[in-house]
């Protein structure tokens, strides 16, 4: 398992959207595809190294499988 540097936010959404989660913006959580997963994600740049492990963790994904999304 490699490490998982900082990433900017729109890179890991397009990663997350490969995966088949689908993205739900702030604020608009009854307008997300209820049939996909959805994620929610930091809009900071970059993204927290131990953030966006957690993430990827919780989207059952490891590092190197995400780094191949990415």
């Amino acid at each position: 398992m490699g490490k998982l540097p900082g990433i900017n936010h729109l890179d890991a959404a397009r990663a997350l959207q490969k995966a088949g989660f689908s993205y739900r913006p702030p604020r608009q959580a009854h307008r997300h595809d209820r049939r996909r997963p959805y994620f929610d994600h930091p809009r900071h740049n970059p993204v927290n190294a131990f953030t966006m492990g957690g993430i990827v963790r919780d989207a059952g994904l490891t590092i190197d499988a995400f780094k191949a999304l990415l």
